[in-house]
This record gives structure tokens, sequence and C-alpha cells, in this order.
């Protein structure tokens, strides 16, 4: 795959997040091989793979406008969690439908 291809979710990714992607793959998707394999619970795996779902939904929406685009840099910068950035998005494309 080409550099300019490879798609913006994939480039928001940390180290750490492509880690945990490589290990559940090579474990075909086991959360409870990956919480034996972190030390920790079930739990805590199922909670990292939604905050990673939540960065890929989020870097896949499909609206590229400037003001979506920097809530998303925020997000991706740590600067607002990712959780706040749905809801700003969300709200914001609420409020644009009504106009």
């Amino acid at each position: 795959m080409d550099i300019k291809n490879v798609p913006d979710w994939i480039l928001s990714l940390e180290e750490e997040d492509v880690e945990f992607i490589i290990k559940f793959v090579m474990n075909s998707g086991s959360l409870k091989e990956i919480a034996i394999i972190y030390e920790v619970s079930y739990p805590t795996v199922r909670m990292k793979l939604d905050t990673l779902i939540e960065k890929v939904k989020l870097n896949e929406a499909a609206d590229k406008e400037g003001f979506i685009k920097f809530i998303k840099e925020l997000s991706v910068d740590d600067r607002i969690n990712l959780e706040q950035a749905k809801s700003i998005i969300e709200k914001y494309k609420q409020e644009r439908e009504r106009i």
C-alpha cells in the first residue's frame, strides 16, 4: 500500500494501539488471550478495544469539515477524550442539520 493511500485512522494510532491490534489479530481476536498476554482482566481488554473502535470511528467520519477535523485532532492529541470529541461532533452535526 502506498503511504498516500493509508487511511487517516491508521495514521492516528499510537504505537501502543498498533501493538494491541497486532496481538489481537495474531491471537484470532481472542480477548481472553489478550488479557492473559497483558496480564489484565477481560473487561480491561474490552475497554481498550472499545477505545480503539471509537478512534477508528472518529477518524473514519466521512465529513472532513474544518471544525470536525479540528475536534478529531484535539482527541488524537489527547487534549480532549474520545467521548467528549464524539459528543461535540454529534452536537455539531445535529445543529447543522437543523439549519
